[in-house]
């Protein structure tokens, strides 16, 4: 049962949509204009069903330039009131049929985006003079260029915004503001027509510099250049405010100020660029020829050129002193000043002059003053490490001096100038100062004392030649048998230690203990003997070291040394004849 009841309805909502269909097509009141005829069989694209008012929603939605208008407020729709589309657009008229007219005498065209003013509500003027025909009325353009391109004088070199000059009265009628532009009209300009400056329409290609519409006003010839307003201005020619010490870096000074720009600018200015040496301009007034350089402002000034305001002692490195200040410049200054740059020691100047023929070196001042050359003002003591005593103070510096002074370092050793005078050949050292001062050779301060050999007794009194016999002093004996050989009434008996029994004091004086003194005690029959018993021959050292009883007794010995030479075995040296207490003799 249910299956046919929905059927039924389907087949009925079926014949429903092809009524209505049918219906619609039936009611159309005549064709739609060519522009919607593709629309034609589909109303719902133009008509909203059973809703009039969505009708313009739909129109807007083909139309989107015209629903942009509404929705921004401009151009014409959106200065209308709020109506339906259909209130001025009537369809279904046929396909020729227009559906925008436009009351041309009524339209009021301030209710576009381009009022209408001044030669432009003329009436003369009409729609199809902006409107062209096929073409939309919002497709007319605003901009004056896009109806006037025809009418511009200019031929575009001034561009496409006539409104900068021009307004809709009348294109004679400029109101163009020549301070607007990078040349504003001053001074006299402002009285002048534009056709004398603007002799064509073409505006852009007018010059700007004054040299080009004046070429024949200047009375410089363009010796000066092309710049006439670096001295003239707008006001008057004559008027020149050019101001030489703040526009150039070149102020005017003394006769500057009055000389006239030709006696200086002689060539074009401004191709040529002017030098602002001194001698650029006065070569031919320099009466030192060039010897002393080509800065002239160093001595004198634009005053004048006689007089000098060069100080020397300010202006250079080099102060004048005493001789030095009353010399001429050229005394000095011989080749081209300041190119050739010269020395400022004594030596560069006096170099011929040098007695010492260079020797002492090139520091001439050090001994040297300005005042003259000679006294020497060089001190010895003051200026050097080695100060000057004795003999040395009158010794001529050559005496010393041989070589190169500062070149080659002289030693300060009494040695290093004297070796030649060393009679000890060396034997002392090269200490000379030790005994020896500056006042004399022979004058010594040895201290004898200090040495290995003190002197005392009779030593003291005597004479360096008694015991040195040359200056080789270490060549000199130091034991007394050297010295006092002759003088030995022993013989030699008693060895050459002199020293060992005597005395300096005397040799008379003599302390010698032979118990203390040797390892040979006197005792018995040995000690009122006399030295020559024993020592009866000449002492070397084969006979220092007899000490036995044999070496004296052998001649003595009655057992002809059968019972050896250890004689103190059984004798005593009281006597011979006497044997030691235990001793058989009986053997």
């Amino acid at each position: 049962m249910r299956r046919p009841l929905f059927l039924l309805a389907l087949l009925l909502f079926f014949c429903t949509s092809v009524l209505a269909d049918s219906f619609e097509g039936m009611l159309m009141p005549g064709n739609v204009i060519t522009g919607h005829a593709k629309l034609e069989n589909d109303c719902g694209k133009c008509h909203a069903k059973f809703n009039k008012a969505g009708q313009s929603k739909l129109c807007l939605d083909c139309h989107k330039e015209t629903a942009k208008d509404i929705q921004n407020k401009t151009g014409f729709h959106g200065r209308l009131k709020e109506s339906d589309c259909r209130t001025c657009h009537t369809e279904h008229k046929g396909r020729n049929a227009i559906v925008s007219a436009v009351d041309e005498k009524n339209f009021n065209h301030n209710q576009t985006d381009f009022t209408l003013k001044g030669g432009h509500k003329a009436v003369k003027v009409t729609c199809k003079s902006c409107h062209k025909s096929g073409v939309k009325y919002r497709k007319a353009p605003h901009e004056c260029y896009g109806c006037h391109k025809t009418d511009d004088k200019h031929k575009g070199s001034l561009g496409t915004k006539c409104e900068t000059c021009h307004n809709e009265k009348d294109w004679k009628d400029a109101t163009f503001d020549h301070s607007k532009t990078k040349f504003p009209l001053l001074g006299k300009h402002d009285a002048v027509k534009c056709k004398e400056c603007h002799k064509d329409t073409n505006y852009k290609e007018t010059p700007t510099t004054c040299i080009a519409c004046h070429r024949k006003d200047d009375e410089h010839k363009g010796r000066f250049g092309e710049k006439c307003q670096t001295c003239h201005t707008e006001r008057d020619w004559k008027t020149i405010l050019f101001n030489h010490d703040k526009n150039t870096k070149f102020a005017l000074h003394g006769k500057h100020k009055i000389a006239e720009c030709e006696s200086c600018h002689t060539a074009p200015l401004y191709k040529e660029k002017l030098r602002t040496t001194c001698i650029a301009c006065h070569r031919t007034d320099d009466v030192h020829k060039g010897s002393l350089g080509e800065k002239c402002e160093t001595c004198h000034n634009e005053r004048a050129w006689t007089g000098t305001s060069f100080d020397h002692d300010k202006d250079t490195k080099f102060a004048l002193r005493d001789k030095h200040k009353s010399a001429k410049c050229q005394s000095c200054h011989s080749g081209a000043n300041y190119k050739e740059k010269l020395p400022l020691n004594c030596y560069g100047c006096h170099k011929k002059q040098d007695e010492h023929k260079g020797k002492y070196g090139e520091k001439c001042e050090t001994c040297h003053g300005e005042k003259a050359w000679k006294p020497s003002s060089f001190n010895h003591d003051r200026d050097t490490k080695y100060s000057l005593r004795g003999k040395h103070i009158k010794a001529k510096c050559e005496s010393c001096h041989k070589g190169t002074l500062y070149k080659e370092k002289l030693s300060a050793t009494c040695f290093a100038c004297h070796q030649t005078d060393d009679k000890h050949k060396g034997q002392e050292g090269k200490k000379c100062e030790q005994c020896h001062s500056e006042k004399d050779w022979k004058e010594t301060t040895f201290d004898h004392a200090t040495s290995k050999f003190p002197l005392l007794g009779k030593h003291y009194k005597l004479e360096c030649k008694k015991c040195h016999l040359s200056p080789q002093f270490k060549d000199a004996p130091s034991d007394c048998y050297s010295c006092h050989k002759m003088e030995d009434v022993h013989k030699r008996t008693l060895g050459t230690e002199c020293a060992r029994c005597h005395n300096s004091r005397d040799w008379k004086i003599w302390d010698f203990n032979h118990d203390k003194d040797t390892k040979f005690i006197l005792d018995g029959a040995h000690k009122p003997l006399e030295c020559m018993a024993c020592h009866n021959r000449p002492m070397d050292k084969k006979t220092r070291k007899l000490m036995t009883c044999y070496d004296c007794h052998a001649g003595d010995d009655v057992h002809d040394n059968n019972f050896g030479q250890q004689c103190q075995r059984c004798h005593l040296t009281t006597s011979f004849k006497k044997i030691k207490a235990g001793i058989n003799i009986n053997f």
